[in-house]
């Protein structure tokens, strides 16, 4: 019984291609936008995830907390320098190496090529910490940071960008500074905002000897423990050094943030999902009016159909059997639009990607299964509320009175 209304569900929908489809397109266009919205947003935290679990689990960052002193203006902006890294390095057992971060933008020039870029002054164990290598030649010595040397790193897209040779040591202008390329990070791939392919390393005590030590008052400091189960010794330490060397008393609250890779990626992940949610509910509104049109092409569909309704309980169908063809009916048409709709946002997803290519870099597209169950669910719940009551008329009508129905 179930397969033979289905049957006639779908001979009902093709009987009239255009008027279903037209019944369906709020649906269609909600479940779109919906699956575009949640199929980018998931591409770019699967990849950030992607990108914080390369660091590792035993990665900290220490960066000033700017929120007192945004709160009043009396109060001093906190500093974070590098003679604090330096304390908490000697100081904390639980931390195995560490490195200031300085950034800045660089304006680049090789021949006759410029690329303005991101520039970031590290130490030497950048590599260490962050979990990225250098793909070739090689990354800075320690020899290279007490003699505040001008050599650089660059990113796989800034090798791009500038047509940099493979071989050799090419000297590139960095806002009118001459250095040499010792070596080229390997391919990450892109991300939203800034690309981590499209960055460009100096020395940290390089980056002070030209930017002046005024721009080293508040830097983010990453860490990286022995192992995971020093995380917290490590958090406890740092905030004990931190707070000693800023002279804060007991009633003050820190000046700094202590985050963990476990929650960059939590608050990352929070922030993301409700994102998405608050666009999939202002979008849900389509998906209502959806519902609306669906519920008054199956009443006109009743009312088209009544003479057949009188043939089938004259026939013998009882009132849940026309009841459970026409909600069939209202079930398939919407998750034929859900459907339709799911395989249009990934499409729209994909094309919106290629469209804001020129102005960022979006990662992949990651559409997942549960998106997807959710969707055609959704959709066949709504084909059930909306559904409803035209088949509960369809069910109540005399099959006398049917008959004679002109």
């Amino acid at each position: 019984m179930l397969i033979e209304n289905l049957r006639i569900a779908v001979r009902a929908i093709f009987a009239n291609k255009m008027r279903s489809v037209l019944t369906v397109l709020g649906v269609m266009v909600g479940v779109a936008a919906v699956i575009a919205v949640v199929s980018l947003v998931q591409g770019l935290q699967y990849q950030i995830s992607q990108q914080l679990e390369n660091v590792g689990s035993t990665f900290i960052r220490v960066i000033p907390d700017f929120s007192a002193s945004q709160r009043n203006p009396f109060i001093a902006a906190p500093t974070l320098t590098y003679d604090d890294a330096v304390a908490v390095r000697r100081g904390a057992t639980a931390v195995k190496e560490f490195t200031p971060l300085f950034i800045s933008n660089g304006s680049l020039k090789y021949g006759d090529v410029h690329h303005d870029t991101s520039l970031f002054g590290v130490s030497q164990s950048y590599q260490e910490v962050v979990n990225q290598w250098v793909g070739h030649g090689r990354f800075f010595t320690p020899l290279d940071e007490e003699t505040k040397k001008r050599v650089c790193v660059v990113g796989a897209e800034v090798a791009r960008l500038l047509r940099l040779p493979q071989g050799g040591a090419p000297m590139i202008q960095i806002d009118g500074t001459t250095f040499t390329v010792v070596g080229q990070m390997e391919k990450r791939g892109g991300s939203i905002g800034n690309d981590p392919d499209d960055v460009i390393y100096i020395p940290f005590a390089t980056a002070a000897a030209i930017y002046g030590t005024d721009r080293m008052q508040r830097l983010p400091l990453l860490l990286q423990t022995h192992n995971r189960d020093d995380i917290d010794l490590a958090k406890d330490q740092v905030r004990e050094i931190l707070r000693a060397r800023h002279h804060l008393k007991k009633d003050q609250a820190d000046d700094f943030q202590i985050t963990t890779q476990e929650e960059l990626m939590k608050t990352i992940s929070t922030v993301l999902m409700t994102t998405s949610g608050v666009l999939a509910a202002v979008v849900g509104v389509a998906l209502l009016v959806g519902g609306i049109g669906i519920m008054n092409i199956m009443l006109v569909s009743v009312t088209e159909r009544t003479r057949e309704i009188g043939i089938r309980k004259s026939m013998g169908a009882r009132r849940r059997d026309v009841l459970l063809q026409f909600l069939i009916e209202a079930i398939a048409l919407s998750a034929l639009g859900g459907i339709v709709g799911i395989i249009g946002g990934y499409l729209l997803a994909n094309i919106a990607r290629f469209a804001l290519k020129r102005f960022f870099e979006l990662p992949p597209v990651h559409t997942p299964i549960w998106a997807v169950l959710i969707a055609v669910g959704f959709c066949s719940v709504l084909g059930v509320i909306f559904g409803i009551l035209p088949a509960a008329k369809a069910s109540k009508l005399n099959p006398i009175e049917a008959l004679r129905y002109e």
